[in-house]
């Protein structure tokens, strides 16, 4: 069955995350930390369970800069909200395997929930269909570690020494002061 076409049009970049019906707290907390760390602008997540999940929750953590998570009835509606493309992320025949595959300047990752798959009729609905190339299945959070480092990598230019010297320092824990000496394959 063939894709559906984008009617996509607008040149901003836009990467969200799409999880369906999520399981545990821990695994929604690792994908929306993972947001921050890729600078991707939202979650939208479907279902009851991680609801439910949250009541037990005693992860007390705040962040400066969070993203935004909001619970769904439907993330293809929520998606053409945002006016973006549909990337399903699952094992299925016939998908792009993630290395070779050309990231979208507006795009939402939809990721299936931990202990099943996406549903036949959201993959119908896919601009993309991605699969990780694995021996076996992910982890949830993994997976949208991995998706959204292979879109930061693949749609920024490499910076100098000086902007990754920089980058390290703000990313880093307050308390890492490390630095590689100079040798001559790693000039400082």
């Amino acid at each position: 069955m063939p894709l559906r076409q984008s009617s996509v049009t607008i040149d901003t970049d836009y990467c969200a995350i799409g999880l369906s019906n999520p399981k545990t707290p821990s695994n929604v907390g690792s994908v929306l930390r993972a947001c921050q760390c890729f600078s991707a602008d939202a979650v939208f997540y479907t279902g009851n369970r991680y609801n439910h999940a949250m009541k037990f929750n005693t992860d007390t953590s705040k962040s400066d800069n969070p993203v935004p998570l909001t619970h769904t009835g439907n993330l293809t509606d929520a998606i053409n909200a945002v006016d973006a493309c549909i990337i399903c992320v699952e094992l299925v025949e016939n998908a792009t395997a993630l290395p070779s595959f050309v990231h979208p300047p507006r795009g939402v990752y939809v990721f299936g929930p931990e202990d099943s798959n996406l549903s036949q009729e959201v993959i119908d609905c896919a601009d993309q269909v991605v699969f990780i190339p694995t021996n076996g299945c992910l982890n949830l959070a993994a997976s949208v570690n991995l998706v959204l480092y292979d879109r930061a990598m693949k749609r920024s230019a490499p910076g100098s020494p000086a902007q990754n010297n920089a980058l390290v320092r703000n990313s880093r824990d307050c308390r890492n002061n490390l630095k590689v000496q100079a040798t001559a394959g790693n000039p400082t």
